[in-house]
């Protein structure tokens, strides 16, 4: 669970130059008022001696070989010893109290999370393709940072998606246990973006067996390794290098063509490809007829291109695929 902390090691350091500050504090004190002490060997006390009983003092042991006797001395140890032995030990005792207690508080956060999580995005691999599917996801409307669970091998990408708020599980996502923990099972859509086409295939099959119901959209590279995917269970699988190439070709001739395609890829800005349910006085006629351009529309799962026959009239239930306006066109760079 994401939390903005000083490392550990950080932390431990600065109570331990703490403790080392009280403890010479309390030497110098000890040493300014040396006359003031009584040792058991009655040869005085020295410096070594005054180190020695700051240090016993502060840890409680108090072995009594060292003690004060006049009145200054055993003052000045109520007044400035007491306090700075109950400072020495709240900095070395609170130090293994923190570390306790964050663990707990953060076992009960991430066991709170685990029952009340459901339907939930599982993102497999932090790289290029994952960073842009959450950058995606999250700029869709009711879409949560913490409906967002990143499982990747690489800690500095965890760390990355950690920085924008995002759940993160390190581990293989080929491992059944890594993607419970993941919640995956209860996951709504599980979002395979490795960097290895067969990487894909094995964590398709771990993830389809933990969830039968979710939706799984897998990357591959290959398009020859589609079917893999698809046998494996994935339900839409993109080919990344293919998409890409087929852009390149359309941009020899229409560059324009791939600024639009972009466009309406990137929900943030401009138009933006969406889906809505239809509404009841829409039920009936043509999708070519509405103010909305209509791209398609989804019946019992099939999606039916807008020119289509059975897109010819719309039914009750459908959903249809249309261009949305997400920034008027005065508002976008020109």
């Amino acid at each position: 669970m994401p939390e903005t902390t000083i490392s550990p090691l950080t932390s431990i350091i600065r109570r331990v130059v703490g403790a080392i500050l009280f403890l010479f504090a309390a030497v110098f004190i000890v040493y300014l008022d040396r006359d003031g002490y009584k040792d058991a060997n009655g040869d005085g006390v020295s410096f070594l001696d005054c180190i020695y009983y700051a240090t016993v003092s502060l840890s409680t042991t108090g072995y009594g070989d060292i003690s004060p006797v006049t009145a200054t001395a055993r003052l000045v140890n109520i007044v400035v010893i007491t306090p700075l032995r109950v400072m020495f030990l709240i900095v070395l005792v609170g130090t293994t109290l923190e570390v306790l207690t964050e663990r707990s508080r953060q076992a009960l956060r991430i066991q709170k999370w685990r029952n009340t999580v459901r339907d939930h995005v599982v993102v497999i691999g932090f790289g290029t393709k994952g960073r842009s599917a959450v950058n995606a996801l999250l700029a869709e409307e009711g879409v949560e940072t913490n409906q967002v669970v990143v499982v990747d091998t690489d800690q500095q990408a965890l760390d990355a998606a950690s920085a924008l708020g995002l759940i993160t599980v390190h581990g293989s996502a080929t491992r059944s246990d890594v993607l419970r923990v993941a919640g995956v099972q209860r996951a709504r859509a599980v979002v395979i973006a490795p960097n290895r086409d067969d990487t894909a295939v094995l964590v398709t099959l771990t993830a389809r067996e933990l969830a039968p119901k979710a939706s799984i959209l897998a990357s591959v590279r290959e398009a020859e390794n589609v079917h893999l995917l698809k046998q494996s269970g994935a339900d839409q699988v993109v080919v990344s290098s293919e998409t890409a190439g087929r852009l390149l070709g359309i941009a020899t001739r229409t560059p324009l063509v791939v600024d639009m395609v972009e466009d309406l890829l990137t929900p943030q800005t401009g138009l933006a490809i969406a889906e809505r349910p239809v509404e009841e006085s829409e039920a009936g006629g043509s999708p070519r007829h509405l103010p909305d351009i209509v791209l398609g529309i989804v019946r019992d799962g099939q999606l039916y291109r807008v020119d289509a026959p059975e897109a010819d009239a719309i039914e009750p239930g459908d959903r249809l695929l249309y261009v949305r306006k997400v920034t008027p066109a005065e508002d976008l760079p020109r």
